[in-house]
């Protein structure tokens, strides 16, 4: 459960330094996810499987298993005793719908984890199609249940928002623009709501993983994944025990892979250096 942990107002002549402060200390918003309602999206694999698995046996008191794959729902929600729901994250009206008949049926949803996404090999000759469906599963199915959301959590005093991101919104993915681009967009607009609602009792974390054993990397001879296959790979496991310690903690920035962070550093301590040796790693892999 969020706790939102209240503090007296501080005047208006303390500075910044002391503004800052306040900000960092103004609530508490490390997740407990005992006793809450969590809905994850794109759990019927991979990630969003393992994370529902995660906070079921981590004591949630109901896991919404959200996903277009109907089969795969079912199995995972009578696995881990949650309920199903399948939703196309590119229609908006059904997430609406989602959003109110949980809150409606079951009650208030404490945990949102948009992790629903998709990619593309290629580049910018790609198709508008491609390119659209992209944006609005990495995208904007988190601006939709953002919308729906946060003046809910605001109105009740809490709530936590998990948008799936991926390392390559920290720096990029080699082969693939359309997922490298939606996923820097999906980390920017995390990084906004923070900013904006923080303050207010909404918590906002981004998780951010490198090579991940799911069925979105098992295909083999495409660019975009054997890169991710070389850079070393874990288990969805793996990241859903990362999630759990980062809500705990309350991080922003939950990274499975640690030295994500390095990297992200030597790309903004000196761009151009980061951008050669990117061209280079680009020219040294097959074409075809």
């Amino acid at each position: 459960m969020q706790t939102i942990v209240a503090r007296d107002d501080i005047q208006a002549t303390v500075g910044t330094a002391g503004i800052l402060e306040r900000v960092r200390s103004a609530y508490d918003s490390r997740m407990d996810v005992e006793g809450t309602n969590v809905v994850v999206t794109g759990a019927a694999s991979g990630i969003g499987k393992a994370m529902a698995r995660r906070f079921a046996a981590d004591g949630a008191d109901t896991v919404i298993v959200v996903d277009i794959n109907a089969e795969g729902v079912a199995e995972v929600a009578r696995e881990i005793g949650g309920r199903g729901e399948v939703v196309d994250m590119t229609d908006e009206a059904a997430i609406v719908d989602l959003i109110d008949r949980v809150e409606a049926e079951i009650g208030p949803i404490d945990l949102w984890c948009g992790n629903a996404g998709v990619g593309a090999n290629g580049g910018v000759e790609l198709e508008n199609e491609v390119w659209d469906f992209n944006w609005s599963v990495n995208v904007m199915a988190h601006v939709v249940a953002a919308r729906q959301l946060v003046p809910r959590w605001i109105d009740r005093g809490g709530g936590h928002l998990l948008l799936t991101a991926s390392a390559a919104g920290l720096l990029t993915n080699l082969g693939t623009a359309p997922y490298a681009v939606t996923k820097h967009a999906c980390v920017a607009l995390a990084e906004w709501i923070k900013i904006t609602y923080g303050e207010q009792g909404v918590g906002v974390s981004c998780l951010c993983p490198q090579g991940v054993r799911t069925p979105m990397t098992e295909g083999d001879g495409e660019l975009a994944i054997e890169v991710v296959k070389a850079m070393g790979m874990i288990e969805p496991e793996d990241v859903a025990d990362a999630v759990a310690q980062g809500l705990a903690n309350d991080d922003f920035l939950i990274l499975p892979h640690p030295e994500v962070a390095t990297y992200e550093q030597r790309r903004a301590g000196d761009r151009e250096r980061w951008l050669t040796g990117m061209q280079k790693l680009q020219a040294s892999l097959p074409t075809g």
